[in-house]
């Protein structure tokens, strides 16, 4: 994978970007919104009415209720759903929005065996490293088809305790390592801030982007992707790798002033044509 560096939004030029992309990519949990909650309504009105300059998608490690809850049912009715793209499960999974609700595009499950084995290793490493909960809100591991996803406080664990657990990634990443070497065949990343996700080899944000860009017949330059996790670790990082208009941002304050800055910009350029 090639080494790249992500520009934080606070060091980019704004004017420059905006004028490259004809694509709006973002990672959700902690870009879009908090771990599993609600965009905020401001973020929820700046991404409507994106949705009817130019194609939005939401690549996600969760599940497709999840981007559900968390970014479509809290759209305005303004909002161009028809533009609108979700990738759930770190790309394995791919829905439009057709006839009234969102239909599959294409999935990727893993078979029985691999869902097993994966899940047989996230466990018994868990409890080796000393990740393993004594008492979980949720579900630890969760088998999603497509991916498996360890959880160390469970599924539903408060916003405020994933985001403390560990944040440098140490314990994720140790955790991702020693589960790829049972299963070479797959592929295993730190997640979102408290998970570590398995999937098929190759099948990954930058396999989303890559068919998001032949689905919409434009340079993958000219996509831009929000993510948080740009570190070389971090699940937002092979979009970064393929050639996206990639920005790394803070949390969904700074993308919220990305997305307004943008809004703003286009509004200008609108006026002048």
């Amino acid at each position: 994978m090639t080494n790249v560096q992500v520009p934080n939004w606070q060091d980019v030029n704004a004017e420059a970007l905006f004028a490259q992309i004809r694509v709006a990519a973002f990672d959700l949990d902690g870009t879009l919104a908090r771990s599993k909650k609600p965009m905020l309504p401001e973020m929820a009105q700046a991404l409507s009415t994106m949705s009817t300059i130019l194609p939005i998608a939401i690549v996600s490690g969760g599940i497709v209720q999840l981007l559900r809850s968390q970014v479509t049912d809290v759209l305005t009715p303004e909002a161009n759903k028809a533009n609108i793209h979700l990738m759930p499960t770190t790309g394995t999974r791919y829905y439009r929005w057709q006839d009234g609700d969102w239909k599959i595009v294409y999935k990727h499950d893993l078979s029985e065996r691999d869902r097993q084995v994966a899940m047989d290793s996230l466990r018994r490493h868990a409890q080796e490293l000393g990740l393993w909960p004594e008492h979980s809100y949720g579900p630890v591991l969760e088998d999603r088809g497509s991916q498996i996803t360890f959880s160390a406080l469970g599924q539903q664990a408060p916003v405020d305790l994933k985001e403390q657990w560990d944040p440098t990634n140490e314990h994720k990443n140790e955790l991702a390592k020693l589960v790829q070497q049972d299963v070479p065949h797959l592929e295993v990343r730190s997640g979102g801030s408290t998970s570590v996700d398995v999937s098929a080899k190759g099948v990954d944000k930058a396999f989303a982007i890559r068919e998001l860009a032949e689905e919409l017949q434009v340079p993958i330059s000219s996509i831009l992707f929000v993510g948080d996790r740009m570190d070389p670790d971090g699940n937002d990082y092979p979009a970064a790798c393929i050639g996206t208009a990639a920005v790394r941002v803070t949390g969904p304050e700074q993308t919220l002033e990305l997305c307004q800055a943008y809004l703003a910009w286009h509004k200008r350029h609108t006026q002048q044509a």
